[in-house]
């Protein structure tokens, strides 16, 4: 069983930077692919980014690409996303998502161990 928690999130003006980080215990961490979605009031979960169990692989949504950057410490158990550059359109809540392969990763149900998440908000 694994469990993830985030933190990092909060209210910050378009422009701003913020980084999340994803904190998980259980298991082995490199055996887990880890994505982060995000969902924004009223809206489906989007994927936002993903990185391989060695950081090896990594995916990122059209919306975030070369404002997001993801990196994972295994000798910590963290993933973080790094965001620059935000904008009002990336307010949600965002969540952290954990799964064995690669295989698949776009689909949210593929997801066996999800965090609680934590609010971004980006005033205009």
């Amino acid at each position: 069983q694994v469990q993830l928690v985030e933190s990092g999130g909060g209210l910050v003006q378009a422009g701003d930077s913020l980084r999340l980080s994803c904190a998980a215990s259980g298991g082995t961490f490199s055996d887990y692919v880890i994505a982060w979605f995000r969902q924004a009031p009223g809206k489906e979960h989007d994927l936002v980014s993903v990185i391989s169990g060695n950081g090896a692989s990594i995916w990122y949504s059209n919306a975030v690409k070369g404002r997001f950057s993801i990196s994972r410490d295994n000798a910590i158990n963290t993933v973080y996303l790094q965001m620059n550059s935000l904008k009002p359109e990336d307010t949600a809540v965002y969540y952290c998502a954990a799964k064995r392969t690669m295989a698949t990763f776009t689909t949210r149900n593929s997801y066996d161990y999800w965090g609680q998440g934590t609010q971004v908000t980006v005033s205009s």
